[in-house]
């Protein structure tokens, strides 16, 4: 892209949007400031359009997001038809494993969640559609890792930051290689308590008829309840199913530009 063609005051709002998550959804402009690397004066600028447009709301010290930002997720999904061909899967596959099932793509170093089928809630988080975690710990992380060259995958684990979320955690860039390398060669992925203790998880890849990976889908359940060396018996066979089934309904239209390889 040439640089005339980018805009720098667009960027500048979009990180400033970014800033915003879970754990810190009021901020103040000393802490977008510092969150974005941008000056005072340019981040309190791009709050208070924010706010004149309806996207943030102001108490007086703290900026936190409206609903109306949820327009900006919204489009992706309403003009992407992926989730929508996945979802009835999805909830079928739910309902037949009594799990929560789940589908993501692969954005920078996190998964971003584009369809899920919700049984049960095994995370201290809830999840849903635009809910975000690390590529490096989830099950489908790991088998979207998996699928890219490694030394691609390597590069996005080192602008990751690695660290132990539970004793279980595998916390070098070369111990989530070595786990890739036995993802790509098993087919599947399996999270035990790496995420977050009492949950696992399963995963495997969407792709096309042509091989190209469209998503990962996965089904998580307690560890308490079924431990993850029992959940390649218990429900590979299901994911497969579902894997075959949309394998001649994903064309490339529906395929991010930026999605890996199988």
């Amino acid at each position: 892209m040439k640089q005339t063609d980018f805009v720098g005051g667009f960027a500048k709002g979009l990180q400033v949007i970014e800033a915003f998550n879970a754990a810190t959804p009021k901020l103040t402009i000393t802490h977008i400031s510092a969150t974005t690397g941008l000056d005072r004066a340019t981040a309190r600028r791009c709050l208070l359009t924010l706010v004149e447009l309806g996207y943030a709301r102001h108490d007086g010290k703290h900026f936190e997001l409206t609903p109306k930002v949820l327009r900006l997720g919204h489009a992706y999904l309403a003009a992407t038809p992926l989730p929508r061909l996945i979802q009835p899967h999805l909830d079928a596959l739910s309902e037949e494993v009594g799990q929560s099932a789940s589908a993501s793509v692969l954005e920078g170093t996190e998964i971003v969640y584009i369809a899920r089928a919700a049984q049960k809630r095994v995370m201290s988080i809830s999840l849903m559609p635009g809910s975000r975690l690390p590529a490096w710990c989830a099950s489908m992380g790991r088998v979207l890792l998996a699928a890219l060259p490694e030394v691609e995958a390597r590069a996005i684990l080192e602008r990751s930051q690695l660290h132990a979320l539970t004793p279980f955690t595998r916390t070098t860039v070369d111990a989530v290689i070595d786990e890739c390398r036995r993802v790509r060669e098993q087919g599947y992925a399996v999270i035990d308590q790496e995420l977050e203790l009492g949950l696992c998880s399963i995963a495997v890849l969407l792709v096309d008829a042509r091989g190209r990976v469209a998503a990962a889908l996965n089904i998580g359940a307690s560890a308490s309840q079924i431990p993850a060396a029992q959940m390649p018996a218990l429900y590979l066979p299901a994911l497969r199913r579902v894997q075959a089934a949309l394998r001649p309904l994903l064309h490339p239209a529906d395929i991010r530009s930026d999605s890996p390889t199988a």
